[in-house]
């Protein structure tokens, strides 16, 4: 089954779209244009394919994850490496082809938002690379659990700046960020870190992020002789798992799940389950599901993960949702840190809070399937950024 999207209006069925101030629209439009006619062109995807080799460090390494399989007695379980990439994490394959892509565009004042930080230090990096002016939004409580983040993209050059509304965390840095845009929209480019927004970011940044899945796709039939039995990835905008399942989307075998930041549970409100217990709604620029109260009011969310701490969700994974295509589920703080731990006492990889959402999920799969299964696991980032959150709690 193939992903059904009408790019003329944005939408992924019945989601996505353009959902912006009408400042905004010529800028939007300039994007699109520059996008379908830029990034095609061979010289573009020449220096990407040059810059995702010697600068980010791909192809990023397929890795079995041996002990913990035996360990758990069922599915064989199978990390893509996105941790090592370099910043650390996924977000870099698209920081860069946006810097490319804006410097093409005239566009040399960066902004950006980030959650966890991880979006925010590849911004900075990809800005540094090509000597663009970066502007980071982040929100103060954000600041406060990822403060080596925040210090590595000061290092690198970006002014970091801090969200005191709100709930001070990515929703709110993301509305700061469109504000700095609708202000200064003839000078800057908005580098949006994940599939959310509105056109054409949600199909940019997955185009961006496909390499992961094209990669992976090729290196499991490699080790394995076939393709996975089934592929997880944590959801919180999106990306990491956009960029892994696009490439399986049309393998109707192959069982797709995208797994949410559950916190106290869904039925706690103090979650980021999107995707398992919210609603249709417009948040960002994009219409998708989002949590939300009775009146329409954007809710408060929770999850132990920065990055997973998101209200809403990218409009191609709503569409998916509702297709059938793929499945999501959630996993709590408790899971997620149980995950955590075991893989880096039986592996030696000490992954994101993100992915320990996915592996959580993986880990009670791989118990219920039998040993000749195998699952595929986008380990979208590493837990360096996460150390000072974990320390008290395990």
């Amino acid at each position: 089954m193939q992903t059904q999207t009408d790019t003329d209006a944005g939408f992924f069925g019945a989601f996505g779209g353009r959902y912006v101030p009408e400042t905004l629209v010529p800028a939007l439009d300039q994007l699109e244009q520059s996008y379908r006619r830029i990034v095609p062109e061979p010289a573009f995807q020449q220096e990407l394919a040059d810059l995702l080799r010697d600068f980010v460090g791909r192809s990023t390494p397929l890795f079995f994850a041996r002990r913990l399989s035996e360990q758990l007695g069922g599915a064989r379980i199978y990390l893509k490496r996105e941790d090592l990439a370099h910043t650390g994490a996924h977000k870099i394959n698209n920081a860069v082809g946006q810097a490319l892509l804006a410097e093409r565009m005239g566009k040399r004042r960066i902004i950006a938002e980030t959650g966890a930080g991880q979006h925010g230090v590849a911004t900075a990096a990809a800005c540094a690379l090509r000597g663009l002016e970066c502007h980071v939004y982040m929100g103060a409580e954000d600041i406060r659990r990822q403060r080596a983040n925040a210090l590595r993209m000061r290092l690198l050059g970006a002014e970091l700046i801090s969200v005191d509304s709100g709930t001070r965390t990515l929703k709110d840095a993301i509305n700061e960020a469109i504000r700095d845009w609708v202000t200064n929209v003839e000078t800057t480019h908005y580098v949006i870190g994940s599939v959310v927004g509105p056109a054409p970011y949600p199909e940019m940044v997955r185009d961006f992020q496909a390499v992961i899945g094209r990669e992976a796709r090729e290196q499991i039939r490699a080790a394995t002789g076939r393709l996975p039995d089934e592929v997880h990835a944590c959801v919180g905008g999106g990306s990491n798992a956009i960029g892994i399942f696009h490439a399986f989307v049309p393998d109707s075998g192959v069982r797709l799940v995208g797994i949410e930041g559950g916190g106290y549970g869904p039925d706690s409100r103090r979650h980021a389950a999107t995707l398992s217990a919210g609603s249709i709604g417009v948040l960002h620029g994009a219409r998708s599901y989002l949590l939300q109260d009775k009146d329409g009011q954007v809710s408060g969310t929770h999850s132990v993960s920065a990055g997973l701490d998101y209200p809403g969700v990218g409009p191609e994974h709503a569409y998916l949702r509702d297709s059938g295509r793929v499945e999501y589920s959630w996993a709590g703080d408790e899971q997620a840190l149980e995950a955590l731990k075991l893989l880096s006492r039986t592996e030696g990889i000490l992954p994101a809070l993100e992915t320990a959402h996915a592996l959580a999920y993986s880990i009670e799969r791989a118990r219920e399937l039998p040993s000749d299964q195998t699952i595929l696991v986008s380990l979208s980032g590493r837990g360096d950024k996460d150390l000072e959150i974990v320390e008290g709690l395990v």
